[in-house]
Order: structure tokens, then C-alpha cells, then sequence
């Protein structure tokens, strides 16, 4: 049997409802990527980039950064406008411009991202909560573990009600932990202090090497931060309108870059930067502590919980819905798509919160650190966004969907956005592609599995060949893990 293949049907409109026309307005989708952007990273961001870059060096990095990631905004808006019939974001994407395989890798990579992202989420909401439970300090004690277990099936409970019940609760968690946010912001605006920024502005004095080598490392802590920009993407196909996904994406993106911005520029108006450097995580509760004193650090250790949570479901919404829409299509097992009678997925929920539950376990055993876990989930999500990034430029090149319109526009940004992404894959570091390379050739099995199912072809020749250097990378990093040269 031919591989079947995504077909766009002939000139949709973006208002069109698409295939599955769900329930989930505007607001709700935008607080699926506000929600799963803002998790840790920005309550931890005014000492990891201290430690990287001075002020000159931050805004020169900023700049590169918004422009990139603005540009793989705007790519999910154009493919939502110009494919409103493919589902599922970055699987579809992948999936609709470069055949099934591929379109598993996208979202077999994804959803192992988001999984292990929600355990290092967990780790560290033990780790906040420490601030107030001692027997939580560290995040990985016996008692935060077993904390974080029932966390993590509450959270499996909520989402078992259905989907739209879980985003809603996501949008109410969403507002409230952008208020501790905004007051940090609010207080470091008045305590700003422009000799303190000034001061070594290039980091001439600071040891952190040239300006280049500064833009390059700052840049490196910015990829986490943004992780979940492609959240309303993910979920077109409950989308109340297909239009929306694109609106959505970018208003989430606009509205988080602007707190990302004050946070981190602000912060360096207050502090020297050799102190914030130092500044435990979350370094925000360190200056807050130094503005108006010891209750600011328990305001933003409990901001920090409410995030983490927010983000945890965020992320539990995104992982389910990552496997549903490929089981849905013959390229994971069927039974990944099951439904229950609230319309949740539960056998992908099960496996998704299953897996978190080992991989906690795991960390009693392992002292895996949050930072550890992270670095390693942003990794496997950076192929993904590649994938997105060449199908507009596909699509811009080959003139498909544009009739009779230019297409100058959407190929720059599609090159734009593709150079950005090849990069952020470089930055990575090639262990991690290694890693990558056996998580998806593990993975392959339930592809095979998937495809014999449907009764179609498994692979075609060009997909033989990716097959092939999947498995030499895993072959290299199970070798690299052995002999220790590669770590996770």
C-alpha cells in the first residue's frame, strides 16, 4: 500500500473550523503557550545570564534571539494560515512536508521532551517548596518525591475530566502566575539604578570573555525560556477557529518576550552583576530580598509554585495531545488515541504520567538535577522546530498555496527561522543529538508497529535512509555512554 500522505484540499480559509473543530477560543489557546513558556526559566533567569554576559552583550544577544525566535512565531502563523488542514503542529508540519517517518520523529522527540521537562519541573517545585518544607530541600528527598508523585496524578486526574476543562483551569493558573512577574517588574522599574547598569557595560572586567563569546553563551540559556511558543499549534485541531492558532502564537510569544525583557534587563539595575551571578535559584527571590527585604523571597518562591504548576499542565496537555493525533493517523499505535468519555486521550496519559513517575523515582537514585533534565528536554524539542521552519521554506519554494501571491515574505522569514533553528540544534551540542538518536530509534519500533496496523507501507526509500543514520547516531551514543564520553 502507498504511504499515505497529508492533502490540502483546495484554497481553505483560515476561518474554516478544519477537521476535529474543537472547543478552545483565543484566550485559552494563548494561555496554552503563555502557560507552557513561563515555567522556571524566567524566575531563574537574572543569574543564569549574569553568569554568561554583561549588559552590552545581553542586548546585543536579546536582539538575535527575539528576531529568531519572532520569525519561528511567524512561521507557525503562516503554516496555520496556509495549511489550516494539518493538525498537530510540529508533527504535522513534519509529517505533511516530509512523510510519516519523519512526522514521528517530530512528534515521538516532542513528547519525550515534554515528559522529561514535567519531571524536572516536579524536581524543582520540590526545590521551591523547600523554602517553607526543609524535608523538600534539594527537590529529590524521599518526601519531595513522594510530594511530587501525588502532584503529578492529581494533575492526571484533572486532565482524565477533559481537555477543555484542564485549559480552562490552565488559563485561571496562567493569569495568576504572571502577577508576581509583573510586581517584580513594577519594583525593579523603581529601584533601577543606571550607574549599576552602566558599569563594565561590555564586561571588559567580568572574565566572561570577548563580546561574541558573551552573545553566544547568553544565547544558550535563552533556548529553554522559550520552549512552548509552538503550544497553540499543537492543539489546532480543538481550536474553536484555525485562524486563532496564529494569533495565538504570536500574541503569547510578544506578550512573554516583553517579561522576559524587563526581568532581565531590570534586574541588572539593581544588583552588581558578580552578585547575581551568585544568587541562588530562583535568583528573582534573591533581588526581591535585596529590594524590600525577607518577604520578597517568599512572594516569588510561591509565584515560582504556582508557575511550575501551571506549567506541569500545560505541558501534560501537550504531551497527550502529541501522541493522540499520530495514533489518530497511523503513525504510533491506535492505541495511543483512544479516548476516554471527557474526550481525554487516557492511554497516552497513562504512558505520558507513567513515565514521569519512573524517571522521578529514577532521581531518588541518580541525583538528577533540574538543570540536568532540562538541558536534555530542550534538546530533544530543537529537531522539531527545524522540521517547521524548512516546510514554510518548502512551501514558499515551491509556490504551493500561493497562487497568484508573492511569496518573498514568508521564504525570508522561513530562512530566517531555519537559520536560527540549525543553529540552536549546533548550540545544543552534538552529545545531545546523539541521545536523540536512541530515544528515536526505540522509538521506530512502535512506528513499525503503528504502520502495520493501518496496513500501509512502512518505509519508503528516502525514509530507509534516515532510518539508517538514526541508527548510526544511537549506535555512537550508546557507545559514547559506555565509555563515558557522552553523559545525560
Amino acid at each position: 500500500m502507498t504511504q499515505q500522505m497529508v492533502r490540502p484540499p483546495s484554497g481553505p480559509s483560515p476561518e474554516q473550523p478544519g477537521r476535529g473543530a474543537g472547543t478552545l477560543a483565543l484566550p485559552a489557546l494563548v494561555a496554552l503557550v503563555v502557560g507552557s513558556m513561563i515555567g522556571s526559566g524566567i524566575f531563574a533567569l537574572p543569574s543564569q545570564m549574569a553568569g554568561s554576559a554583561a549588559p552590552g552583550p545581553l542586548l546585543i544577544g536579546w536582539l538575535i534571539t527575539g528576531v529568531g525566535m519572532l520569525m519561528l512565531a511567524f512561521v507557525f502563523q503562516t503554516l496555520s494560515r496556509r495549511k489550516p488542514e494539518v493538525d498537530g503542529g510540529v508533527y504535522g508540519y513534519a509529517r505533511a512536508g516530509f512523510g510519516n517517518y519523519l512526522g514521528f520523529t517530530s512528534a515521538w522527540g516532542y513528547w519525550i521532551s515534554a515528559w522529561i521537562g514535567n519531571v524536572g519541573y516536579l524536581v524543582l517545585l520540590m526545590s521551591t517548596l523547600g523554602y517553607f518544607i526543609p524535608a523538600f530541600e534539594g527537590g529529590n528527598t524521599v518526601s519531595a518525591i513522594v510530594c511530587a508523585s501525588v502532584v503529578l496524578w492529581v494533575l492526571h486526574w484533572l486532565t482524565t475530566r477533559g481537555v477543555h476543562n484542564a485549559a480552562f483551569v490552565n488559563t485561571l493558573v496562567t493569569i495568576a502566575k504572571v502577577v508576581p512577574i509583573v510586581t517584580f517588574i513594577a519594583i525593579a522599574a523603581v529601584g533601577f539604578k543606571a550607574g549599576i547598569f552602566t558599569a563594565d557595560f561590555w564586561g571588559d572586567n567580568q572574565g566572561l570573555g570577548s563580546t561574541l563569546d558573551q552573545v553566544k553563551n547568553m544565547m544558550l540559556v535563552t533556548v529553554w525560556v522559550f520552549i512552548g511558543i509552538e503550544g497553540a499549534s499543537v492543539y489546532s485541531q480543538r481550536a474553536a477557529k484555525r485562524s486563532d492558532v496564529g494569533r495565538a502564537t504570536v500574541i503569547g510569544f510578544v506578550g512573554v518576550l516583553g517579561l522576559l525583557l524587563a526581568v532581565n534587563v531590570l534586574s541588572y539595575g539593581l544588583m552588581n552583576q558578580a552578585k547575581i551571578a551568585g544568587l541562588d535559584d530562583p535568583s528573582m527571590a534573591g533581588l526581591m530580598r535585596h529590594e524590600v527585604g525577607s518577604w520578597g523571597t517568599g512572594f516569588i518562591s510561591a509565584g515560582l509554585a504556582i508557575s511550575l504548576l501551571g506549567a506541569l499542565l500545560s505541558w501534560v496537555l501537550l504531551c497527550v495531545e502529541i501522541l493522540r493525533l499520530p495514533a489518530q493517523e497511523g503513525v504510533l499505535p491506535r492505541q495511543l488515541g483512544a479516548e476516554n468519555r471527557y474526550g481525554a486521550p487516557s492511554n497516552a496519559l497513562w504512558l505520558t504520567n507513567g513515565c514521569v513517575q519512573l524517571m522521578l523515582i529514577w532521581t531518588l537514585f541518580n541525583d538528577s538535577t533540574y538543570t540536568d533534565l532540562i538541558y536534555l528536554a530542550t534538546s530533544l524539542i530543537l529537531l522539531p522546530y527545524l522540521w517547521s521552519a524548512l516546510y514554510q521554506v518548502k512551501l514558499a519554494f515551491t509556490g504551493e498555496t500561493y497562487v497568484g501571491e508573492s511569496r518573498t515574505r514568508d521564504l525570508l522569514i522561513g530562512l530566517v527561522a531555519l537559520a536560527y533553528a540549525v543553529w540552536l540544534v549546533y548550540a545544543g551540542g552534538w552529545k545531545y543529538v546523539l541521545v536523540a538518536g536512541i530515544f528515536y530509534l526505540v522509538g521506530t519500533a512502535l512506528y513499525v508497529w503503528a504502520r502495520k496496523q493501518v496496513r500501509a507501507e512502512i518505509f519508503t526509500a528516502a525514509e530507509r535512509l534516515v532510518v539508517g543514520v538514526v541508527s548510526v547516531l544511537a549506535v555512537a551514543g550508546v557507545v559514547g555512554l559506555i565509555q563515558g564520553f557522552v553523559t545525560i
